[in-house]
């Protein structure tokens, strides 16, 4: 896979030492002298490139038209916005990914600006401390579909309405399967028939609007789950 990285920060050079170390052929578009000398010192000459992101000419130069991937992580959302939508039109790059530094410029980084996916690191933060406060002890490990769908972990605890319950018992909304069951440091793969013990780790995958319900009902007796 070929990637543009557009911009040489610390998030553009880390992105571009995971792909490289991947297997990956990568270029950096990075406008600024510190920066590129910083880029100079960990990546090789033939991956880094002095230029903006924003200009169609530099994006040419780098390749752009053969381009799988690019991902704009500038701290110039001006410049993340510009970068992927000539990425999109003007060079058909089939994957356009996005850094919003301001949440509240979300509202510009659409499908139909050329950005499949705007990653905000600001809001993705504020939600993540948000979920932790509101579920306990459930603990989200993955976001899937643009943040759709959760794959979140909880233990069943000792006081939990779940145990000694199987999982058709449990009444589990209808946007939630229980993916895999890890007990005494082994995997089980759950069945509507599978009991669920104390000490168990339960990996489910939710929905965003059904998590809630979900930490209702694998928490403790007093969380309002089961009756």
């Amino acid at each position: 896979m070929f990637v543009l990285i557009v911009g040489g920060g610390k998030v553009g050079a880390h992105l571009a030492e995971l792909l490289l170390a991947s297997g990956h052929r990568v270029r950096v578009i990075e406008p600024r002298a510190a920066a590129f000398s910083r880029l100079a010192q960990s990546l090789a000459p033939d991956v880094i490139v002095a230029g903006s992101g924003s200009d169609p000419a530099t994006l040419e130069a780098c390749g752009a038209r053969q381009a799988d991937v690019i991902a704009a992580v500038t701290g110039d959302d001006e410049v993340n916005l510009v970068a992927t939508s000539l990425a999109r039109f003007e060079f058909n790059i089939p994957r356009t990914i996005a850094r919003v530094n301001n949440p509240k410029n979300a509202w510009m980084f659409t499908a139909e600006m050329g950005v499949d996916v705007a990653l905000s690191q600001a809001d993705l933060m504020a939600h993540l401390i948000l979920e932790e406060m509101s579920l306990g002890d459930m603990m989200t490990l993955l976001k899937l579909r643009r943040g759709r769908y959760s794959l979140v972990e909880e233990k069943i605890a000792a006081g939990s309405h779940a145990a000694g319950r199987t999982i058709a018992a449990l009444g589990l909304p209808e946007e939630c399967i229980v993916v895999a069951i890890i007990r005494s440091g082994g995997l089980v793969l759950p069945r509507g028939d599978t009991v669920l013990q104390t000490g168990d780790e339960v990996l489910a995958l939710v929905s965003v609007e059904q998590v809630q319900r979900l930490a209702e009902i694998l928490g403790e007796a007093h969380g309002g789950g089961l009756s």
